[in-house]
């Protein structure tokens, strides 16, 4: 049995995964860490911090946080030999630089996004880019939101990116001369993928991927509706990664 528990267990993410991972055979949700008393437990017990747990036997811990968390969360996993999944976006060069060294004594998945359709979705796109010779991201999230772009984003634009390189085409460069308000056109990456954030209340995530060439264009749309939609893929990341030292950068390599 993965016994497991989930920090940030009080926010939105963290209640949606107690309640999701708590609904599968093989998974059990023991313990919520939240500064904050969480609305519902699901079975578990509530602590403030993992601190508190020492009496608790914990194989992963599940985070959904924030990126100053990671230092410590970081620690406290590599020193109780406990494997760790974050989902938790916009860390420092130093933050990830702590996962990296907790991965050297246990296992660590971090990724941007753990919706099955959102992984699958930068897959196609990579498939895609070879083929088309500029390319923008829209990335719509709900208002509290505190990263922009979001990590799915950069994610994206970084396979985007690889992949025109792989085919050896050259960098996209934009042809607009001049901004009427600065910012129109978008974050751009060094590969010259555009991206556009948009922050507002009643969304969760979701992302368009816009491809344009001659005559035609292909859009990669993918929507969570709801935060159920991320537990399949926490669960996946859940069965696959254990104690041993490991680090896996998003799941897209764990599916077949």
């Amino acid at each position: 049995m993965i016994r497991v528990a989930i920090n940030g267990g009080a926010g939105r993410m963290g209640q949606a995964m107690a309640e999701g991972l708590g609904l599968l055979d093989d998974i059990s949700v023991v313990a919520l860490i939240d500064e904050h008393e969480p609305r519902e437990l699901h079975g578990a017990r509530w602590a403030r911090s993992l601190a508190e747990l020492s009496d608790t036997q914990i194989s992963h811990v599940v985070d959904f946080s924030v990126a100053s968390a990671i230092p410590a969360l970081s620690l406290w996993c590599a020193s109780n030999k406990v494997a760790l999944v974050t989902g938790t976006t916009g860390l420092s060069p130093e933050e990830s630089a702590q996962l990296e060294k907790a991965a050297t004594i246990t296992g660590v998945v971090q990724a941007s996004n753990f919706s099955l359709g959102a992984v699958l979705s930068e897959r196609f796109a990579a498939m895609a880019a070879p083929y088309f010779p500029r390319v923008e991201i829209i990335e719509l999230h709900h208002d509290k939101k505190l990263d922009a772009p979001s990590g799915t984003a950069l994610t994206t634009a970084s396979a985007i990116g690889t992949a025109r390189a792989a085919a050896g085409l050259t960098r996209m460069n934009d042809m607009t001369e001049r901004q009427s308000l600065a910012g129109a056109r978008g974050a751009e990456t060094e590969a010259g993928v555009r991206i556009h954030s948009i922050r507002l209340p009643g969304l969760v995530a979701h992302q368009e991927i816009i491809f344009g060439g001659p005559g035609e264009g292909l859009t990669i749309r993918h929507d969570s509706f709801d935060r159920a939609s991320f537990v399949q893929g926490v669960a996946l990341a859940l069965r696959t990664i254990g104690s041993e030292p490991q680090f896996v950068h998003g799941i897209d390599s764990l599916l077949s």
